[in-house]
């Protein structure tokens, strides 16, 4: 049987509260889970919209941030205003080839690419 879903991404981070806080905070999503874990805390987000959600793992240490998580948003120009408010790094947004988006970084080094929806 094919698989039919991806339910959870891996985003190693150092800080889980500060992941938190970057990521409900500034991006706007909600908290999935939260629960203790053996490793610590299983902690997952995601966009309130998404059924795809990433999970906050601080017990990988070595792990290398993750590059190319495409996500989508209505306004880029509404996320860049945010994103500069809360002093996030971006670059564009841009008009490509492919059609309109935006890069930035979490304070951990994973690199989003946003595109128009």
């Amino acid at each position: 049987m094919p698989i039919s879903q991806i339910l959870t991404i891996t985003v190693p981070v150092a800080d889980q509260e500060r992941a938190l806080a970057f990521y409900t905070g500034v991006l706007d999503f909600e908290v999935r889970t939260d629960n203790p874990f053996p490793m610590g805390r299983w902690l997952t987000v995601a966009p309130k919209e998404s059924g795809t959600a990433l999970l906050l793992a601080s017990w990988f240490p070595g792990m290398a941030p993750i590059g190319g998580l495409v996500v989508a948003a209505p306004d880029l120009d509404a996320l860049a205003a945010r994103l500069g408010e809360h002093g996030v790094p971006f670059e564009g947004p841009s008009d490509e080839p492919w059609g309109r988006q935006l890069l930035f970084q979490d304070p951990f080094g994973n690199g989003f690419v946003v595109s128009q929806a």
